[in-house]
């Protein structure tokens, strides 16, 4: 198994965090991982993505330029990273603020509208976790348990009473799958 990861967005929306996650889940998991964050100095507001490659085997190298799975957070990175995904890879995005939707048919596209739930949730910050647990459902390569022991070891314990908010958008994110897209 090997899964090589682009999540990017805007700084601000969880990016950076949710990789750390993935990873942290993974190490759990006793995955070899590589987690390599690249943003501006702007920080939020400003550009971010981040590589994360899990496999069982040793990873050679942390520096790609193609991915089997995109997770994309608004439209400049959607420009940027679309023709990134392996043909028959697959690229999840966040509707909101996309204005040219992806349009390659090569690869699996799942709309999720992670934002728009959040702020139905009551708290824009967990974003990223409804975006997570979508992923998630889509390739179940780590457990959920794993995924709360990465998000324990990756938040601040000031923190940690977000761990039930956190939790709940996971499965909210798992839940906002479409049932076509498992096929």
């Amino acid at each position: 198994m090997n899964e090589e990861i682009i999540i990017a967005g805007f700084g601000g929306q969880g990016i950076l965090s949710m990789g750390k996650i993935l990873a942290y889940s993974s190490l759990v998991q006793d995955m070899e991982v590589s987690w390599m964050p690249s943003y501006g100095p702007e920080m939020r507001g400003g550009t971010a993505n981040v590589t994360v490659i899990l496999s069982d085997k040793k990873i050679s190298s942390p520096s790609l330029k193609m991915f089997d799975t995109g997770i994309i957070l608004n439209q400049q990175s959607l420009d940027k990273f679309e023709d990134c995904i392996k043909p028959g890879g697959m690229l999840i995005y966040d509707g909101n603020g996309i204005t040219r939707h992806p349009e390659r048919e090569d690869i699996k596209v799942i709309r999720v509208d992670a934002s728009e739930e959040a702020a139905k949730l009551g708290n824009v910050k967990i974003f990223n976790m409804i975006m997570l647990g979508a992923y998630l459902k889509l390739k179940p390569i780590v457990s959920r348990k794993s995924v709360l022991q990465g998000l324990k070891k990756s938040i601040p314990t000031r923190h940690y009473n977000l761990m039930r908010l956190n939790l709940r958008a996971l499965i909210t994110g798992t839940r906002m799958v479409p049932e076509t897209a498992l096929a």
